[in-house]
């Protein structure tokens, strides 16, 4: 059972405070599964354009599929929308809660002429479908002129929507004029037997009631865009702006699947992505302004307008999404990403062995350097690795060799001689260590791989004046005594 809390209003009009000019737009997702996406930048599209006009973004929760909507589903898209910082203004609202006001709307289109109930048979529908098929036309029901006082008592019915003969014509912000003969359409059931809303109509009732300006949109739902027009045009209602954009598809540019990285909102957040880095490379899939690639929030609310979106279809790219998120990293404040990177060390056995003060400390010292290191905060994790390993640790393959004879004694004298250093600062410490290798009368490398393979043990780490100066002194001191002692 979907929340109650989705608000169930017959009237939204004192939600929206609607002004002449304001401007309304909304995201209505489905709650069959998460918050894909590419429902993500259609939700991303629709605030811009609202927030950036001083406008209302509305969120209404489209549960009348009562066996597919769930709980979990309508939860993981709020979650999604707060977790990209997609506010929106009121309470989200329940289309299925709704149904007494799409019945009475239809009421209204059958006091109008526009609408009339439907007497046949399923099996019967299904004939008429394959002869309208066969003749090129859309279905047309024998009960369209006909008196509802002949049907048998008591008999089933829908309600239809009176479908007209005329082309329909939208003005479309993306796509341009498109028109559809009206033999295309068919006469639309608008209410179900059981007194269901269906999708178009209870779209259409919605909006108008909601006050939306703007319907922005995949073009998935283009043709329905053709169906509502007509239904907007029965009530006499005006028409929102519609604007339809090409979807998004996969690297290979054939339809985004699964395998292509069609997941979920919290599955790019499981993978390390800021809100910030996402919404500004979905902003960059199928809108352009100018040859700007990066935007901060700031700049993309005073730049997006519907006359940047592409008719043609964007092709996700992980390459380019790791990018636009590293740049954002890189902008981040130093003590969000360390918070947001210990919420990732949450379980570890490693980072636990720290006091948490010690250890926030150490990453938030550390920060503004590892942050140019990490497109996500995933690899940000691997990059921060080598200040929390617990002592002592094991050396990979790789860096063991490094430690051979020759370079353990070295190390040894090394260590003594950092030992007596006095400022442990890291523009210190890279004269103390280039000071060293002129003692010794080798080159750096023969200095450089030992030392980082007892200070790391191999995992990622910056320059080594900069890991020294990071670790602090005894750290340090600590972890090349380790080292030389595990070679007896």
């Amino acid at each position: 059972m979907v929340s109650t809390s989705l608000t169930p209003q017959r009237s939204i009009h004192s939600q929206v405070q609607k002004a002449k000019a304001d401007i309304v737009t909304r995201f209505a997702p489905s709650p069959t599964g998460y918050l894909h996406i590419g429902g993500a930048r259609t939700a991303l599209f629709n605030w811009l354009y609202a927030r950036g006009r001083g406008g209302k973004f509305l969120l209404r929760i489209e549960d009348t599929d009562r066996e597919r909507s769930t709980q979990d589903a309508v939860d993981a898209i709020i979650d999604g929308l707060r977790w990209l910082g997609l506010d929106w203004d009121g309470e989200p609202l329940s289309q299925h809660a709704r149904a007494d006001r799409h019945r009475e709307a239809a009421e209204t289109l059958l006091a109008k002429g526009a609408a009339f109930r439907c007497f046949c048979t399923p099996d019967e529908i299904e004939t008429l479908r394959r002869q309208a098929f066969d003749a090129g036309r859309a279905l047309r029901s024998p009960w369209r002129d006909r008196d509802p006082a002949e049907a048998p008592a008591g008999a089933a019915f829908t309600v239809r929507f009176r479908a007209g003969h005329d082309d329909v014509l939208i003005d479309d912000a993306v796509q341009g004029a498109v028109r559809w003969a009206g033999k295309e359409f068919d006469d639309l059931v608008i209410l179900r037997s059981d007194g269901a809303p269906t999708y178009n109509f209870a779209v259409v009732v919605d909006d108008h009631d909601m006050g939306v300006t703007h319907v922005i949109r995949g073009d998935d739902h283009l043709v329905n865009a053709g169906r509502q027009a007509q239904i907007y045009d029965a009530f006499g209602w005006p028409r929102p702006r519609f604007a339809h954009v090409p979807l998004i598809h996969g690297p290979d540019g054939k339809k985004l699947s699964k395998r292509h990285g069609a997941l979920g909102v919290e599955a790019y957040r499981d993978m390390g992505y800021l809100p910030e880095g996402l919404r500004n490379y979905l902003l960059r899939l199928g809108w352009s302004h100018g040859d700007q690639e990066l935007f901060t929030t700031a700049e993309a609310l005073a730049a997006f307008d519907l006359a940047g979106l592409n008719k043609a279809p964007a092709r996700l790219d992980f390459d380019k999404m790791a990018s636009v998120n590293a740049h954002h990293m890189k902008l981040a404040d130093d003590a969000r990403l360390t918070d947001l990177l210990i919420e990732r060390l949450t379980g570890d056995p490693e980072a636990a062995a720290f006091a948490p003060d010690v250890l926030r400390a150490r990453l938030l010292a550390a920060m503004g350097l590892l942050k140019t290191r990490a497109p996500t905060l995933a690899e940000l994790k691997e990059q921060a690795y080598f200040l929390y390993r617990k002592r002592p640790f094991a050396t990979d393959a790789k860096a063991a060799k490094a430690l051979d004879a020759d370079a353990l004694a070295r190390l040894i004298r090394l260590r003594a001689a950092l030992a007596t250093q006095d400022e442990w600062t890291e523009a210190a410490l890279h004269e103390a260590l280039k000071a060293f290798a002129e003692a010794e009368q080798v080159g750096f490398g023969k200095i450089g791989a030992p030392l980082r393979a007892a200070l790391t043990g191999g995992a990622p780490a910056p320059d080594l004046s900069a890991v020294l100066s990071l670790l602090g002194r005894d750290e340090s001191l600590a972890r090349l005594d380790d080292a030389t002692n595990a070679a007896g």
